[in-house]
């Protein structure tokens, strides 16, 4: 099978080179423009590319989303946007909210892989629901759907093989009943339990979309994430043109198990957000609960948080003594540790090695940040016990406090990093509180 052609239109030379040679390395095919969005339309037209790889920053006759767009519809090619933080946010405004239209800059070639790979997953996977949806018209034609058909009143009439095999019952044991009754959907959005869609389907005449994120709870118990539609059942006549769609007789619920895809959605995210080897939010979910923490703080003049940078003193030596294995062991453990030290609101994450760094929020003075942070050591130096062996951990801790001389979040950690080394000056398993004297060191 031929590999997917990727169409990157990037204007920085140097990122449009690293990220060809990465995906390169990854085995696409890989085409490149950053004259024009009109080029880039034309490019998209001859070369007929997979996936388009778009800066959002792209500014011309046709901007970066307007050039998008007409690629969406005109040739129904998905496209990744390229973005940093601040472009993040704006692009947000925008609408841009659908899971996996864009990548943060700077990214790793297994993120990009993840976020490349996501995109035609997901791309493919419409184009198949939209095939898929043009033939569930009729009952007949719905071998592939789980089916349910009620009267008017909502009563149940037909139940396909598929749908008594997801829901658990068979048709004999639910003709005649109330499908509110039988299957228990739920809007896992607000834990509303859905129970007014036939009378919603019959008083607008029209199909409606379940709830994004809806649920079916079985008859054993068992919980799957469902998507389609119900739609009104026409009883069709010639009578005139303008009733040719007759009377509405009754609904059809088609719906589909997409437990498998949610679950491949969950994981991709979990990837983005989350440590691998910790299970602790790691760089770029931190940066996002900081930038929320430093937009509050400058919108409420009495809420201050603090930074506390964490790097472990001598964990070189664990893996030198003990090997990587026990030093990863030994990173779990830590992580475990500093989640007990802290407020249900407070955030640790983990920015790779043995770096940790902690978001406490809603604090009162800097009291509140060094008695967390003496808490912090004190529990860190508790003996450990791991695979036979007793390890004493301890940390140099670096901290930042709120206040509305900065500018920029990411200026918070790179005080408390400050911070950090200063501590580590004083002689390692301390704790110093940054000031701007520090910078001369």
């Amino acid at each position: 099978m031929e590999s997917p052609k990727i169409l990157i239109f990037e204007d920085e030379k140097l990122l449009y080179i690293g990220i060809r040679e990465s995906l390169q390395k990854l085995g696409y095919i890989v085409h490149g423009i950053n004259e024009s969005g009109e080029e880039a339309i034309r490019k998209v037209a001859e070369i007929n590319p997979n996936l388009v790889l778009i800066d959002i920053c792209w500014q011309g006759n046709i901007d970066a989303l307007k050039t998008a767009g007409i690629i969406q519809k005109n040739y129904q090619t998905p496209v990744l946007y390229l973005t940093d933080y601040s472009e993040y946010i704006l692009s947000n405004e925008r609408k841009l909210k659908e899971p996996f239209t864009c990548i943060t800059k700077p990214f790793a070639d297994k993120d990009l892989h993840i976020a490349v790979e996501m995109a035609l997953y997901k791309h493919n996977f419409e184009q198949k629901l939209e095939q898929e949806k043009q033939w569930l018209t009729a009952i007949i034609n719905s071998i592939n759907s789980a089916i349910v058909v009620t009267d008017i009143n909502g009563c149940i009439q037909i139940m396909n093989p598929l749908a008594q095999k997801l829901s658990g019952y068979k048709i004999e044991e639910v003709a005649g009943e109330y499908i509110g009754k039988v299957l228990n959907l739920v809007n896992e959005d607000n834990e509303e339990i859905i129970t007014n869609l036939v009378a919603q389907v019959i008083s607008e005449g029209e199909a409606i979309n379940l709830p994004k994120n809806c649920t079916l709870t079985a008859k054993d118990g068992k919980k799957i994430f469902v998507a389609d539609s119900i739609s009104p059942i026409y009883l069709q006549h010639m009578s005139s043109e303008s009733d040719y769609k007759g009377n509405i007789t009754g609904t059809v619920l088609a719906f589909q198990d997409i437990t498998e895809r949610k679950n491949i959605e969950a994981q991709l995210t979990r990837n983005a957000f989350y440590d691998s080897l910790t299970g602790l939010p790691n760089r770029v979910l931190f940066s996002d609960r900081l930038s929320q923490a430093f937009e509050r703080s400058k919108r409420h003049n009495d809420y201050f948080f603090a930074i506390l940078f964490l790097d472990l003193d001598g964990f070189k030596g664990i893996n030198d003594d003990f090997g990587h294995a026990m030093g990863d062991t030994f990173l779990i453990a830590i992580a475990r540790r500093l989640e007990s030290c802290l407020r249900s609101g407070d955030t640790v994450a983990r920015l790779g090695g043995d770096e940790f760094v902690v978001l406490l929020e809603e604090i009162k003075d800097i009291s509140d940040a060094t008695n967390i942070t003496q808490r912090i050591q004190k529990t860190l130096k508790t003996p450990l016990y791991l695979n036979g062996s007793t390890v004493i951990a301890t940390a140099s801790i670096g901290i930042a406090i709120s206040s509305n001389h900065y500018q920029q979040p990411e200026n918070l950690l790179r005080d408390a990093d400050i911070a950090m080394y200063q501590a580590k000056r004083q002689g390692k398993a301390r704790y110093a509180i940054y000031n701007s004297k520090m910078n001369l060191f």
